[in-house]
């Protein structure tokens, strides 16, 4: 039983708290016994109208209901099965650190940080250490629980994009893109004819003008004159593109028939314009000539006998 000393003077007000805390927690704590068909249904009874054992909120409470089942309750007890698989899911996620304001079990008793043992309105003792154990005990597993569940838990599949998952986006992408290989571009050879104005052109001051054009995807080739008439030369001069970069009507409309070079051209034409076969196709290419060849040859013997 409870004891309680006569006050010697006058008693203090930490006193009379204490003392008064206790007799409500006597007066008001509820009492479950979970060991029973008749406990149980007292308890489903209880919970039809609550969410948790005390307060609105789970607590400590609950957590000392909860460690006195051994088992899962029965099916046929919906409100306690309701709050015993919602308290196990908190255990999981985020454990329960609230208070509660006090309640026994048969076997079990309430783990108030500052509470003693009380005696329970059956007569038996109840052990604040077994409560407190079974706390650790509930804590451990829910911290267990909440380990294997990280990797789950830290993916939010419709959450926002986080400053670090998009740097992370960023550094694959230019990965991705400075091992790619740049595809390679068709180039084509080219055979220019440029004119003269007349006869008395300087046509090495001519060559020298068209040459001094420089760009990227240009190289310019062997060169010759070419007699037109009337003692008139032309310029005939190779040149190779790469066509991605150099377009030939805008090298002849904007650079070569343009300021200064146009004081030495008159005029600029395309005399022969050839694709560069490059690896594979050089080879396709090559093969069907030799098909082609070898045909013709079948084709004359067969016509000559």
């Amino acid at each position: 039983m409870l004891s309680c000393k006569p006050f010697k003077g006058q008693p203090s007000s930490s006193s009379l708290s204490e003392y008064k805390r206790i007799l409500n927690y006597i007066a008001m704590a509820p009492a479950f016994h979970v060991g029973s068909e008749a406990g149980l249904k007292k308890l489903d009874e209880y919970l039809l109208s609550r969410s948790y054992i005390t307060g609105y909120q789970a607590s400590k409470d609950d957590l000392t209901v909860h460690a006195a089942f051994s088992t899962l309750p029965s099916s046929l007890y919906v409100n306690v099965s309701r709050w015993f698989n919602h308290i196990e899911a908190l255990l999981r996620l985020s454990g329960v650190s609230a208070e509660g304001s006090g309640v026994t079990v048969e076997g079990s008793a309430s783990f108030q940080e500052e509470a003693a043992a009380v005696p329970v309105a059956n007569g038996k003792a109840a052990s604040v250490a077994n409560g407190k154990a079974a706390h650790v005990a509930n804590g451990k597993a829910a911290a267990a629980a909440a380990a294997d569940e990280d990797d789950d838990s830290d993916v939010d599949l419709f959450g926002e994009e986080t400053e670090e998952e998009k740097k992370a986006a960023e550094d694959r992408a230019a990965a991705v893109k400075a091992s790619g290989k740049k595809k390679e571009s068709g180039k084509s050879s080219v055979l220019m004819d440029v004119k003269p104005w007349d006869d008395e052109t300087d046509m090495k001051k001519l060559e020298e003008a068209v040459r001094s054009v420089q760009m990227e995807g240009l190289l310019w080739g062997a060169s010759k004159l070419v007699p037109v008439g009337y003692g008139i030369k032309k310029l005939q001069i190779m040149l190779t593109i790469v066509d991605d970069l150099v377009s030939v009507d805008s090298l002849i409309e904007e650079t070569l028939t343009e300021e200064p070079i146009n004081e030495y051209v008159q005029s600029c034409d395309i005399f022969a314009f050839n694709k560069i076969l490059t690896g594979l196709r050089r080879w396709w290419f090559g093969t069907l000539l030799v098909l082609v060849v070898d045909l013709i040859e079948e084709e004359s013997v067969d016509a000559g006998s």
